[in-house]
């Protein structure tokens, strides 16, 4: 799957929402993770998103993804509806797998399935699994919070799920050019890093922003904070954090892990006077961050830097680097 053009979702998408609803705070935005709509006095963070793939693992990812918008958010993630389109071969065997990955992570979570569908769909060759998660809070957060004077902060290593990704569907060409298959075993292990929940809620109170990238990796993750809370980012390139894995098999394929699938790292701003709060909490967890750069004024977008220079100016979409090679493998 490939994301539409933030261009299409402005002319087309977002001119088709129905009535205006005064209960709903935040709906569909370029950059926003989850809608949020008051109910009371609380605030409910709601997102849904399809993931495709094979049986092993799918349902575990399908829980944690969207986990990862609502707690981005501020607010934990309680309740979840999962739909499963399944291909013919897949078995009870393989239905019992998927259903024991979903157990696994919501018991993680503290969350519960609440409802959803199944059904054999006829021209599937992988599952869809396609999941909406709920939270309720007293607060929220948003992409759109940056503010000038924030300090950017990441969490973990950049292409997480992009090296996972790539080892699990791409391990004869790695080992082809050279990459071991303890290397490759490292890799797929990196499935279970992709959970920002733990992290996001620790500093929810603190952050002025926080975002989940995904598709388009962290380049785009941190395009849409600009463009979202209408800012620019100075981003020091050299203090990205990366595992050797991750350079290893995206060296191997030629291509770039900042323009690929990134869940599993947080992007935060925080107010420089709240930085060393939110690193002393960060390190409690024993989450690996690192303070990769800081919030300015001026035209929306991300300065990439090295030594004080800017080496490139990000302003256009993103395509996902991982995602394109997927598509020229699998697609149809």
């Amino acid at each position: 799957m490939v994301k539409l053009s933030n261009d299409v979702l402005r002319r087309i998408i977002f001119a088709n929402l129905g009535i205006e609803d005064s209960d709903v705070i935040i709906g569909p935005r370029v950059g926003e993770d989850a809608a949020i709509i008051k109910v009371g006095d609380k605030y409910m963070a709601v997102h849904t998103d399809p993931i495709t793939g094979a049986v092993e693992g799918i349902g575990w990812f399908a829980i944690n993804i969207v986990a990862n918008d609502i707690a981005v958010r501020g607010i934990k993630p309680r309740w979840f509806l999962l739909t499963l389109l399944l291909p013919r071969d897949v078995n009870e065997d393989g239905i019992k797998t998927i259903m024991s990955d979903v157990n696994k992570a919501l018991t993680e979570l503290g969350g519960s399935l609440i409802g959803g569908h199944t059904e054999y769909t006829p021209g599937l060759d992988r599952v869809i699994a396609s999941t909406t998660a709920m939270g309720v809070g007293d607060h929220y957060v948003t992409t759109s919070g940056a503010k000038p004077g924030d300090l950017v902060l990441v969490t973990k290593y950049v292409a997480l799920e992009g090296t996972a990704v790539l080892a699990n569907d791409f391990k004869e060409e790695l080992m082809s050019r050279g990459i071991s298959n303890e290397t490759i075993n490292k890799a797929r292990s990196l499935l279970k890093e992709i959970s920002v929940v733990k992290e996001a809620l620790e500093i929810a109170d603190i952050a002025n922003s926080m975002h989940d990238p995904t598709e388009g990796g962290l380049l785009q993750g941190l395009l849409e904070v600009a463009e979202a809370s209408n800012v620019r980012l100075r981003i020091n390139l050299d203090k990205i954090p990366i595992l050797p894995e991750t350079k290893l098999i995206f060296n191997a394929l030629g291509i770039d892990p900042l323009k690929s699938l990134s869940s599993g790292m947080l992007i935060a701003t925080v107010p420089r006077d709240q930085a060393e709060v939110a690193m002393t909490r960060l390190g409690k967890l024993g989450i690996n961050y690192s303070v990769i750069g800081e919030v300015v004024g001026g035209r929306p977008g991300v300065d990439l830097m090295s030594n004080g220079r800017v080496l490139e100016e990000v302003h256009e979409f993103i395509e996902d680097d991982v995602m394109r090679l997927w598509h020229l493998k699998y697609g149809k």
